[in-house]
């Protein structure tokens, strides 16, 4: 006999924004190669030519950090999975670390504090528990995800029972005619 398979209540995944695409990279390093050739190309008619190196390392150093930022950024997320069994948060860091973190849905509280610098601080708090969510995203995104997720603690806090009864009941009184 298998378990009893849990109701998602209430998911959401959040990324940082990925605005940066392989063509869009392509054209900073030709913007990057180019205004680092001016300055090359003048200290070379100058007769400066040992300075070239450093020029390259700099440009290929500038585009080694823009590389890894990007891949960086790619690997965090964070998922906010609202059960019927608990409220799991589940943080992907850029190295790849994934930390977990479950608390009770039914004391489970959103606060969001929108006055905290970097558009504000979206918490939830839990039987003593304080876990930051949201860190990555903008004002509207964190405003929108703490009202998504109070609905959606309320709705699991007042659960509907469907009883057939009732319902067989509700039928018959909706086609009878008055």
């Amino acid at each position: 006999m298998s378990p009893p398979k849990e109701t998602v209540l209430f998911e959401a995944i959040s990324t940082p924004p990925q605005s940066f695409t392989v063509r869009g990279f392509r054209i900073l390093a030709g913007l990057l190669i180019l205004a680092a050739a001016i300055p090359a190309g003048i200290f070379f008619a100058l007769g400066a030519w040992p300075v070239l190196p450093f020029i390259g390392l700099e440009v290929g150093a500038a585009l080694a950090a823009l590389l890894w930022h990007a891949r960086a950024s790619r690997r965090i997320s964070e998922m906010v999975l609202l059960t019927d069994a608990g409220l799991s948060i589940r943080h992907v860091n850029h190295r790849g670390h994934v930390v977990r973190s479950v608390l009770d849905a039914y004391w489970a509280k959103v606060e969001w504090d929108e006055a905290a610098p970097r558009g504000g601080r979206l918490w939830i708090k839990s039987r003593g528990r304080t876990l930051e969510i949201g860190r990555h995203l903008s004002a509207p995104e964190k405003a929108e995800l703490a009202e998504a997720l109070r609905d959606a603690l309320a709705r699991a806090r007042r659960p509907d029972f469907d009883n057939p009864q009732l319902r067989e009941t509700e039928r018959l009184t909706r086609s009878t005619p008055p």
